[in-house]
């Protein structure tokens, strides 16, 4: 880049004038847009770039999110139905830098690319990147397959809208100071499953070359006859005739199909089976197959991958069921809808769940920690890989007995403890030690961004050989460590374990409560 830069920077639909932020100096350029409008007449199809604009488009706010409910007491409606846009961040120089483009989390619901943990002024400064953080369609509107409703849809409408952010950074990047040469996608829960869709893509593929997938939920995939019992309870909910089309969705009121996915997921008894209505949809499209199965096959993006999870990411769980025998019942009945001729075998690795430690254990690991751990070993084949286990909890959270929850990573690796909820009963803790784990963190993430590789001590997800078991994971803490094939036995329970389709074993996939469980 030239000594002149400038804050106004040209792009494919046109100008942008971006901020010195006062705070901490970095440029930023917000709520920029990468796609065109995607309400009315274009709700559920595949989105377009977007609109040239004249003149010069002041990016110094923050665009709304995407539509999408606030789960609260109110049942009221946030964001806009045209949410397509993301902001840029990068440091106060003309270097030319690597790219990180950020899709955030929210069970595939909610979120929104300007969320304060993720900004990413830190980040973008420590790491020495040009960070993207990126909104797209969401819930109802960008995770449901209506396409048996009008062969003009999409199954998965946030993945072609991620698909297309991808694109306008190739095309527009480089005039932001970034290297469309070193992109790497980054994500965290419904966020890293995102980069786990976009590996599987075919239209993704060449528009990234690293990939960060924390705390992914990659098993959460609907498959076709899934999704069609979404929409009908859709169109029930929305009061409308099972014979509407998909013009009478797009006449609805978008907040009235908002607020009734909110029902669907808040009245739903699947939950409890990791099945929820809005999840995306193997199509043969964005998804030619399962996840699992993309990654067991070899036909994933080739590219360096970073992927972990939290040590007690659902430790809330811990409270759901207060004696052994409810919490196996439980426990059967979210493991049989998938696989009830291993479930017995997944249970006992974890003590039968006799304590509640073990139960919360088990829900963590079949959502997070055991897809990881076959995408891991599947992509060891094809490119280098690498695992963590992120440990680190303040001593408040570890007096809670909450440790390292779900989400907890994200304020290590963005580099400031005070942008989420959980931080609001954690004001106290150690700064040192935080700034420990935050620098371990920032240091491998960085350069993972500039080097397709973390640092030196960090060895690759590799294979068994005479000495050692392989599988090395690294364990972020105070201070960092590395671990041989943690929890081998529960690993091996989970490889036996087919959990690629909720209700294959369930008599009639429309009615979930009908699934095998011992005490019937």
């Amino acid at each position: 880049m030239s000594d002149d830069f400038s804050l106004d920077v040209s792009t494919t639909g046109g100008t942008v004038r971006g901020i010195v932020h006062n705070r901490t100096g970095v440029r930023t350029w917000r709520g920029v847009p990468y796609g065109s409008g995607v309400s009315g007449p274009n709700r559920f199809r595949a989105p377009s770039p977007a609109q040239p604009w004249s003149g010069v488009r002041d990016g110094s706010r923050f665009a709304p999110p995407a539509l999408q409910g606030n789960f609260g007491w109110n049942d009221s409606v946030v964001g806009t139905e045209d949410c397509l846009t993301l902001d840029i961040v990068r440091p106060n120089t003309d270097e030319e830098l690597p790219v990180v483009v950020y899709y955030h989390g929210g069970t595939f619901v909610t979120g929104a690319s300007n969320e304060k943990v993720l900004r990413g002024h830190v980040l973008a400064e420590v790491t020495d990147v040009v960070y993207v953080s990126v909104n797209f369609r969401l819930g109802v509107l960008g995770y449901l397959d209506l396409h048996t409703l009008g062969s003009d849809c999409v199954s998965n409408p946030a993945i072609h809208d991620q698909i297309l952010s991808l694109k306008w950074i190739q095309d527009n990047i480089a005039a932001f100071g970034g290297d469309p040469g070193r992109v790497t996608i980054m994500g965290e829960s419904a966020g890293g499953a995102a980069v786990i869709h976009l590996m599987c893509a075919p239209g993704a593929r060449g528009l990234f070359h690293r990939a960060v997938a924390q705390s992914p939920p990659s098993a959460s995939v609907h498959s076709s006859v899934q999704s069609a019992m979404w929409v009908h309870r859709l169109i029930d909910g929305m009061g409308m005739s099972q014979l509407s089309t998909i013009d009478d969705l797009r006449a609805a009121s978008a907040e009235d199909l908002v607020r009734t996915g909110q029902q669907m997921l808040m009245n739903g008894k699947e939950l409890v089976q990791f099945n929820t209505a809005f999840m995306p949809t193997v199509d043969g499209v964005t998804l030619p197959e399962h996840p699992i199965d993309v990654f067991e096959a070899g036909e994933q993006a080739p590219v360096p991958l970073l992927i972990g999870t939290n040590a007690d990411e659902a430790s809330f769980a811990k409270t759901m069921y207060q004696t052994v025998k409810q919490r196996q019942r439980a426990a059967r009945r979210a493991l049989n809808v998938y696989d009830p001729d291993n479930a017995r075998g997944v249970i006992h690795a974890y003590r039968d769940v006799g304590g509640r430690a073990d139960f919360a254990e088990l829900i963590a690991d079949a959502i997070f920690w055991a897809p990881s751990v076959m995408l891991a070993t599947a992509h060891r084949r094809v490119a280098p890989t690498w695992m963590y286990r992120f440990d680190y909890a303040s001593e408040t959270m570890r007096r809670l007995g909450l440790g390292a929850v779900h989400t907890s990573d994200l304020v290590a690796v963005f580099g400031d403890p005070n942008t989420t909820r959980a931080s609001k009963i954690d004001r106290f803790g150690s700064k040192e030690a935080f700034d420990q784990v935050s620098s371990i963190m920032q240091y491998h993430w960085g350069s993972f961004f500039h080097n397709g590789f973390p640092g030196d001590d960090w060895p690759q997800y590799g294979f068994r050989n005479e000495d050692e078991p392989g599988r090395a994971t690294a364990v972020i803490d105070r201070e960092f460590s590395v671990e041989l094939d943690p929890k081998a036995e529960k690993r091996r329970a989970w490889e036996s374990f087919d959990m690629r389709e909720w209700g294959r074993h369930s008599p009639d996939p429309d009615t979930p409560d009908s699934v095998v469980d011992d005490d019937q």
